[in-house]
């Protein structure tokens, strides 16, 4: 039975959803060059088998070692007391998604999945549940462990999964902030435009702003980059099966042919 607590918490999420899907269409970062329904009806059924995936593996096994994380005091959570080890673990598990993401573009196997969400050539927050759901097998193992290392408990994890959850859709978003709040925003929080510059199809772009959260990572590792202006970056993948790819059934399949050469969009040129 759900609770009020939970209905409340959902209806808040429902409309915090509705708010930003409105305001990225009455103020558009980008202007988008296809059609709006086919893609987000594409992307969101990538998302619904990403979710499937999680609610089947991924959620029951990390909120076990949560679980084992409260009852054993073990982690950075555990050895940090009070809210500074809350907040350390809740840190630690956002720099691993960061690290995670480093591996996506960097490693040709992983690359083969990630790629189907960066093949988007519109971007939007529909792109942001835009993933392959064999993704989500592979990514399993380092979640487990960055769970762990965290020390994170079930009311952590909870809280994290809510922050990450919300972040990807804002960052991932078409919304165009008011003149220098991106740019503030930017020097904490992962935000659309500083997005949409990992998402060019350019190599030196799409290799920075790795931050999916807090963008402190970037801002330490020197790969933040606030340039160039949004009218000068292509979203998307530049290689010769990049548009074939943004169909439903040919993201699925993707990763199992042959990578094609990229020209100036990635890590590394290509991978067989």
């Amino acid at each position: 039975m759900i609770t009020r607590r939970e209905l409340t918490l959902g209806l808040f999420g429902a409309a915090a959803i509705g708010g930003l899907f409105l305001a990225e269409r009455l103020r558009p970062l980008r202007r988008q060059s296809r059609p709006v329904v086919p893609r987000m009806a594409r992307n969101v059924a990538l998302g619904a088998l990403c979710q499937a995936m999680i609610a089947a593996y991924e959620t029951p096994l990390t909120d076990a070692v949560a679980e084992r994380n409260r009852k054993r005091s073990r982690g950075i959570e555990g050895v940090i007391p009070g809210p500074a080890g809350r907040l350390a673990g809740f840190l630690a598990m956002d720099y691993g998604f960061y690290l995670w993401h480093v591996a996506t573009h960097k490693l040709p196997f992983l690359w083969r999945f990630h790629r189907v969400h960066h093949v988007d050539a519109d971007m939007d927050m529909s792109t942001a549940v835009r993933f392959h759901f064999i993704d989500m097998l592979v990514s399993l193992p380092w979640r487990l462990v960055q769970v762990r290392v965290s020390g994170v408990g079930p009311q952590g994890l909870g809280i994290w999964r809510a922050f990450f959850f919300g972040s990807i859709l804002f960052h991932h978003s078409n919304l165009r902030l008011p003149k220098g709040w991106d740019r503030r925003f930017a020097a904490i929080l992962t935000t659309p435009r500083m997005h949409g510059i990992h998402h060019s199809q350019r190599r030196r772009e799409m290799n920075s702003n790795w931050s999916s959260g807090i963008a402190l990572w970037d801002h330490l590792h020197g790969t933040f980059r606030d340039s160039p202006p949004r009218s000068a970056i292509t979203i998307g993948v530049d290689d010769a099966a990049a548009q074939r790819d943004i169909a439903l059934g040919a993201a699925l399949e993707a990763p199992f042919r042959a990578q094609p050469a990229r020209q100036s969009g990635g890590a590394f040129h290509s991978h067989q």
